[in-house]
């Protein structure tokens, strides 16, 4: 059920960014749009939250090893 409801999320967040020409007034990025979101409540909003969290994390762990001790 989570997970279906995490793919209507990305679905629905996916059909809302067209690229119709209103990029121009939308000044929010994607990751801010998400942040929002994640914090709304909307049922299922808590598990973008955690995705962010966990990409997050993700990076920082591909920045570190990433990274060259001197």
């Amino acid at each position: 059920m989570t997970r279906t409801l995490i793919i209507g999320l990305v679905l629905a967040a996916a059909c809302g960014r067209s690229g119709s020409g209103d990029a121009s007034r939308d000044t929010l990025t994607e990751r801010q749009h998400d942040s929002i979101l994640a914090k709304s409540s909307i049922p299922g909003a808590s598990a973008v939250g955690r995705a962010l969290k966990a990409a997050d994390s993700t990076n920082a762990r591909i920045h570190g090893t990433d990274s060259v001790p001197p």
